[in-house]
């Protein structure tokens, strides 16, 4: 019989609130040594995550820089995509929880086979994935749990 995804995942994972202040985001995942924090509301519904990369602004040159651009007739190009700039500097200047996280959550219920679940982290190149059941948060089910899971299969 092939496992499910409510027989691997965690539980007891670790969420925030979506008003949770940077601070307290930044005091879990430091305390309880997490990659991933999972945004809940207080209806039970995952509104974001937030991983380790969402709390670095990565640039290729290490600050948040003004996209280059040049003046043309009286105006400015823009030679970079306004979208990521604007991206950057709302997780720079994030106070909340909900200002750092990601909001295009992939989610995966919990009768999900680990097979599926595998398929879901591969393709969109996730470690962790919150786990819903009828749209509420009831665990999260990580990349190594998957794994192991399957190496343990005949």
């Amino acid at each position: 019989m092939a496992q499910t995804v409510a027989d691997i995942m965690e539980r007891d994972a670790p969420t925030v609130a979506p008003d949770a202040g940077v601070e307290e985001v930044v005091r879990i995942f430091k305390d309880l040594d997490t990659p991933a924090l999972p945004v809940v509301d207080a209806d039970g519904h995952v509104a974001g995550i937030i991983t380790e990369r969402d709390l670095v602004i990565a640039d290729e040159e290490g600050d948040l820089h003004i996209p280059h651009y040049i003046e043309l007739f009286g105006g400015l190009v823009f030679l970079e995509p306004l979208r990521k700039f604007e991206a950057r500097l709302k997780k720079a200047a994030a106070s909340t929880a909900q200002d750092l996280m990601t909001s295009d959550v992939t989610v995966i219920e919990p009768a999900a086979t680990v097979h599926q679940a595998a398929h879901l982290i591969a393709r969109e190149d996730h470690s962790r994935l919150p786990v819903v059941d009828r749209g509420r948060y009831v665990g999260i089910v990580s990349r190594a749990d998957v794994l192991a899971a399957l190496a343990q299969e005949p």
